[in-house]
């Protein structure tokens, strides 16, 4: 049975993303544009908040790690959803490249479960950057319209933490969570090939 009081306050912000998931569907659902990017942009916002607490408050756990991929994870579908239904031409323009970035992350998704049988939660600095430049990148085209140069840096710094992400998963024999990067990685040899 699921008891929620042993989580602590940065794992509630990281189920707010979770459980705001049904009310964004709802708003792309009933076209309602404007109301979605805000309330997405609140999810965001909540990634950031959650991540800050469990520092400042020494509060980070693997569990807690995991809950907080994960809502990043479902919320950055959503926002995906959200800028395919509301920019439709913008999308299916750039399918192609948009699908050369989502294979390697399939791939790496794929390596993950594979090996550890969950997602990873690594949290590098990459992974950080990459995931404030797409918030802001979908957030940008959907308060205003699709910036390519934006566009194009969000592509690239994609690819990039998803490499990364597929050696660490090499690098590390079990799941590890909070990992800094590849050059941590490499100075953490006690980490490594438990």
């Amino acid at each position: 049975m699921l008891s929620f009081k042993n989580y602590n306050i940065a794992d509630w912000f990281s189920f707010y993303r979770v459980f705001a998931v049904p009310f964004l569907l709802t708003f792309i659902w009933l076209d309602l544009r404007l109301i979605f990017t805000w309330a997405l942009l609140v999810s965001y916002s909540t990634d950031a908040i959650d991540g800050y607490l469990a520092r400042k408050l020494k509060i980070t756990s693997p569990r807690g790690s995991q809950l907080d991929s994960f809502g990043d994870q479902i919320t950055l579908i959503v926002g995906l959803i959200g800028l395919f239904y509301f920019e439709t031409d913008f999308i299916k323009t750039n399918l192609l490249l948009i699908g050369l970035v989502f294979i390697p992350y399939l791939i790496q998704m794929i390596i993950a479960y594979s090996k550890y049988g969950k997602a990873t939660a690594f949290h590098t600095y990459l992974a950080k950057l990459s995931a404030v430049i797409q918030s802001i990148f979908i957030l940008w085209a959907l308060f205003f319209t699709p910036d390519y140069s934006l566009f194009y840096v969000m592509i690239g710094i994609g690819l990039l933490e998803t490499f990364e992400e597929i050696t660490l998963i090499f690098m590390y024999d079990t799941w590890a969570s909070d990992v800094k990067g590849l050059y941590w990685a490499w100075r953490d040899k006690r980490r490594l090939r438990k």
